[in-house]
């Protein structure tokens, strides 16, 4: 048996190495245990297709929430980038093939865009008007997300009650509906309150509205960013700083039981490996897994009903070059941000709708990224020229809809419909564009809600562990403990939430690790 550790973590993910970094380097011994054979969770790169060097973000794929501050504080060797466009959504209109761009920084051309899309001068003012909101909002929270949970009221206090009521207390999609005239200007801003749900933007549970706050709070500017490297540079940064600082990594370690001590004092952790079952002692165990899954790790048997529900479609893809597009825009202008796909209000509701009722929805709303235009090194030394990597991200596809016998074929019509929606956009066929492996099959891997949970084991595919949480505590909330004030408590004191499950938790952030490392040893004093 292994010698008792001060601090165990289950699971090898981006937090639970955030967690690892923080704990170690305040002297702790600290044992993570990963199941799969290697570190990083839904945060990897991969060499996706035989034959070429590309590798891959293979499910997560781009950086905005976890904080500078944490990057300087740990001394991460990840350098992140800006992308130089920040969105284009391709449109027919009047029989025309167009679209709406936004740069990165506006300008002209962004303005001249609205214009000519919308038919008026005011959308782009419009815009700019709900994009300081939004600022002003997120300016008041990413200060507070290294710090212990404020109270709701403090935030409050620092917000304009106007941008409160709009943003925080009303369903986002009602007030997006009445800021702004346009349908396809609505679609485009509303489009961040559904990555990883599904529900309509104007459910009164604001579920929409606190996944938009995660989407635009970043650092303060809510950035999305392209880490060099592909997204395993950022697990390679965390694991290596991780080992430097003394903790230990296990992969292969897959993790079969967390039991308390009777009196509270810490836990035992049960894994196993391919030498056989071993036993470790710990003062505290962080649970880098989503809590529906901890539930099982304690004995406990979660009922069915209260299981996440993830929904969305991912398609990674290699071309040999990017597709012209109808409207004649530069292929490298439009895919170096996020291009929207049937992605209006109108589009987004109805896709919603269709979801709730158990169908496939005709258009599934997606959006389309080229890391490669932003980081070319993901392609590898020796790509051909005109190679990039496109990854789709396709919502209102829940996970129920890929269960039972005719799940595959499901699946594959998903995938054809959400490449289709990108052909209705395209002047040339992408099959024409998309690259071929070494056995001479298209270059195209999808992954389902089920595919997640089977791979990372991510209850229903969730990507966020489940639906996500306002970053601040309820003027009636319980802050007596340090696990409390740091949102990562369970209802068992030795063992607390480290990853996305956590009070602020979801995304590439790392604070579900650092909120739990704080709570540790502000308990250890």
């Amino acid at each position: 048996m292994p010698a008792p550790h001060d601090v165990v973590v289950v699971g090898g993910g981006h937090n639970g190495l955030v967690a690892a970094c923080y704990l170690a380097r305040a002297g702790l011994s600290v044992l993570v245990l990963e199941r799969l054979g290697h570190t990083g969770g839904a945060a990897v790169s991969a060499q996706a297709f035989r034959g070429h060097e590309a590798r891959l973000s293979r499910y997560s794929y781009l950086v905005s929430v976890l904080p500078d501050a944490m990057i300087a504080d740990l001394g991460l060797d990840l350098r992140l980038l800006s992308r130089r466009t920040a969105s284009y959504s391709p449109l027919s209109m009047d029989g025309r093939a167009t679209g709406l761009l936004v740069e990165r920084p506006e300008g002209d051309a962004t303005r001249r865009s609205f214009a000519e899309v919308t038919g008026s001068d005011a959308a782009y003012e419009q815009w700019r008007a709900f994009d300081a909101d939004v600022a002003g909002l997120a300016a008041a929270v990413a200060p507070t997300l290294m710090q212990p949970l404020p109270r709701e009221a403090d935030v409050r206090a620092a917000v304009d009650e106007r941008v409160w009521r709009e943003l925080v207390t009303t369903p986002l999609g009602l007030t997006v509906r009445e800021r702004f005239d346009d349908d396809l200007v609505r679609g485009t801003i509303a489009t961040d309150g559904l990555i990883g749900t599904s529900v309509s933007l104007e459910d009164p549970s604001l579920v929409a509205n606190r996944c938009f706050l995660y989407h635009v709070i970043g650092n303060g500017t809510g950035e999305w960013r392209v880490p060099v490297g592909g997204m395993g540079a950022v697990t390679t940064a965390l694991r290596d700083r991780a080992v430097a600082l003394g903790a230990t990594v296990l992969t292969g370690a897959g993790v079969s039981r967390i039991d308390t001590a009777t009196d509270g004092t810490g836990a035992t952790v049960t894994w196993d490996d391919a030498d056989g079952r071993h036993e470790v002692a710990a003062r505290h165990v962080l649970a880098n897994v989503a809590p529906w899954v901890l539930r099982i790790l304690r004995g406990e048997e979660p009922e069915p009903g209260t299981k996440p529900v993830g929904a969305q479609l991912k398609i990674n893809l290699l071309l040999d070059r990017l597709p012209r597009l109808a409207s004649g825009v530069d292929p490298e202008v439009a895919f170096a941000g996020t291009l929207h796909l049937d992605e209006g209000y109108a589009a987004l509701e109805a896709a919603a709708a269709d979801a709730a009722a158990g169908r496939l929805p005709d258009r599934i709303p997606g959006e389309v990224y080229c890391h490669s235009l932003s980081d070319p090194s993901i392609l590898g030394p020796s790509a051909p020229a005109g190679q990039h990597t496109l990854t789709y991200f396709g919502l209102h596809t829940p996970s129920h809809l890929f269960e039972g016998p005719d799940a595959e074929a499901v699946k594959a019509e998903a995938v054809r419909r959400a490449l289709a929606g990108l052909q209705r956009h395209l002047a040339e066929p992408l099959e024409d564009c998309l690259a071929r492996d070494a056995d001479g099959a298209l270059c195209l891997e999808a992954r389902t809600p089920p595919d997640l949970e089977r791979e990372l084991a991510l209850p229903g595919g969730h990507i966020f562990h489940g639906d996500l949480d306002w970053p601040w505590a309820s003027s009636r909330a319980a802050l007596d403990t340090p696990a409390q004030r740091w949102g990562v408590q369970t209802d068992a004191d030795p063992v607390l939430l480290c990853g996305s499950g956590a009070r602020r938790g979801g995304a590439v952030s790392g604070l579900g690790g650092h909120d739990a490392a704080r709570a540790v040893l502000e308990a250890r004093g």
